[in-house]
């Protein structure tokens, strides 16, 4: 079933912030903390230091009405940098492939910051793009495993 989200993008503080949140809504984990040292090794980027491999990756929580909000730390050592703007982005989990790259394309049409969609170890078709209008939407769609 398809479905929408809020992602938040925080300088190091989203494990403090999303366990704040969790007090707040009074709801469990859809995805626990998966932090950025529990990435595979990628050809051409560079080890992370033991203080950007303690930063969260990837977390999830419910919050009202189905809706849910994820979150990440941004890594100042890979350039990036979270700024009013960038700290949030809408995601984007469609029904079927092709429904993903209907939206992608659309969407990222004159757009900025591609990231162009791409198979992630994760297991999803992955790709995020600042639309625009200076809207960022990112996109998942999981792939099935054989």
């Amino acid at each position: 079933m398809a479905k929408v989200s809020i992602y938040l993008n925080f300088p190091g503080t989203t494990e403090q912030a999303f366990n704040f949140y969790k007090s707040v809504f009074k709801t469990e984990w859809s995805a626990p903390f998966m932090r950025m040292g529990d990435m595979p090794p990628m050809e051409g980027v560079p080890e992370l230091s033991a203080d950007d491999k303690r930063k969260i990756m990837h977390v999830a929580l419910p919050t009202l009405a189905g809706i849910e909000i994820m979150g990440t730390d941004t890594l100042e050592s890979m350039g990036h940098h979270t700024t009013i703007g960038n700290n949030t982005t809408i995601n984007l989990e469609p029904d079927s492939k092709e429904e993903t790259e209907r939206l992608f394309n659309l969407l990222s049409e004159g757009a900025t910051e591609i990231a162009p969609l791409q198979e992630q170890f994760w297991g999803a078709l992955w790709g995020c793009c600042l639309d625009k209008y200076g809207i960022r939407w990112m996109f998942n769609f999981p792939l099935k495993k054989d």
